[in-house]
């Protein structure tokens, strides 16, 4: 875990929203789901206090975040993958 006030939500169009406590743990979901044909998936970072912010980002984030404490997602990753199937 991160810190107790960041938090990674993954979404795709279709499903519930999923959350995780760390980005590597999104980062698989939102593959996963996305692999699996699902559109539009994202991972949200939601930081709820200016403490998550300086631990997902240092003093830059907490500078970004002290601009809207109010924005209820502090960056969108959007998650595009592809399956090829078996390469030879």
């Amino acid at each position: 875990m991160l810190h107790e006030d960041v938090e990674f939500h993954v979404e795709a169009h279709g499903r519930d929203t999923r959350v995780h406590e760390t980005f590597q743990e999104a980062a698989a979901d939102a593959v996963s789901l996305s692999v699996a044909g699902l559109a539009g998936v994202v991972i949200d970072v939601v930081i709820w206090s200016e403490e998550g912010a300086r631990a997902y980002g240092g003093d830059d984030a907490v500078e970004r975040y002290q601009e809207d404490p109010d924005a209820s997602v502090f960056e969108r990753v959007t998650v595009n993958a592809d399956s090829r199937g078996r390469v030879a």
